[in-house]
């Protein structure tokens, strides 16, 4: 493939050009990072994460001609002071990426390399495409609450390994042969060393203690946010502050389960490895 020039992305194709790589396909051009598919001559393609982005917002124009701008943007570019950090954060996810090597349900780090501009790795090519595209697509509900249930407990050998997440959602999930993989550790903290900022937020996936502990979060976050895809899945819909009104559409051995997960108070919360046997259970009972 090739991009325009005036794209940002473009010499970062081109430098993994002329590093060796064929590159057939830009997926995501993000803030942070660029991800293509690629392969070196004689090998099966991979996805490579670069880490080098740029920030991308909607231009600048008077609110009454903006409706004509659609689709066009302005790149900024971020500061050298900017850049650097975004490498050090890079090399923290593939560095815990690396960590969770041979984990169930995580995707691997196949190769990892770095340049004078940027650093990057790769990953193994999933067939599936990713939990958003299911739910679009697919009204398997065994089939689906069998992948949460791997999502679940990829995230629970991540918590043995003293790694939380932290970003549990739908573009996050990869489906290869019909599994579920946890992907994108770019939020990940060892669970020894705060890191990032004390607040985020709000996001729907996101625990209530982001607000004022992110820096801390634990693995009780990663219940949560994966409870409220569990009920995004279901219900077709986000749950809702002061009750969940769709509840009888989530299994009835799965019901409580979930109702705990997504309490305000980590301590509350059950344990993903109790929530990762009741998916499979109700993907079991489902099924027959």
């Amino acid at each position: 493939m090739n991009l325009s020039p005036l794209h940002p992305a473009a010499w970062v194709l081109d430098q993994l050009r002329a590093d060796g790589w064929h590159v057939s396909d830009l997926l995501a051009f993000t803030r942070a990072s660029t991800l293509v598919t690629t392969r070196r001559p004689g090998q099966q393609p991979v996805v490579l994460k670069a880490g080098f982005g740029s920030n991308h917002v909607l231009a600048e124009l008077p609110a009454d001609q903006r409706s004509a701008a659609y689709g066009f943007y302005w790149y900024a570019q971020m500061t050298d002071a900017e850049r650097a950090l975004a490498r050090e954060d890079f090399r923290h996810e593939t560095d815990v990426a690396r960590d969770a090597d041979g984990a169930d349900h995580v995707v691997p780090v196949l190769e990892h390399g770095t340049g004078e501009r940027f650093d990057w790795y790769t990953m193994p090519l999933c067939d599936g495409g990713n939990f958003r595209a299911f739910m679009a697509s697919y009204k398997d509900t065994d089939k689906g609450l069998n992948i949460l249930a791997d999502v679940a407990e990829g995230l629970d050998a991540l918590h043995q390994r003293g790694i939380v997440h932290r970003d549990v959602y739908q573009e996050n999930i990869l489906i290869h042969q019909g599994r579920g993989l946890i992907t994108d550790l770019g939020a990940a903290r060892r669970l020894s060393i705060p890191r990032g900022p004390d607040h985020r937020g709000p996001e729907v996936h996101w625990p209530p203690e982001y607000i004022t502990g992110y820096h801390q979060a634990g693995p009780a976050a990663d219940v949560f946010s994966l409870a409220v895809l569990i009920y995004r899945y279901l219900c077709a819909d986000i749950p809702r502050l002061g009750g969940h009104a769709n509840l009888t559409l989530i299994p009835a051995m799965l019901r409580p389960l979930v109702v705990a997960a997504l309490a305000d108070q980590p301590g509350g919360r059950p344990a993903m490895s109790a929530l990762a046997a009741a998916l499979r259970t109700a993907a079991h009972t489902v099924q027959h």
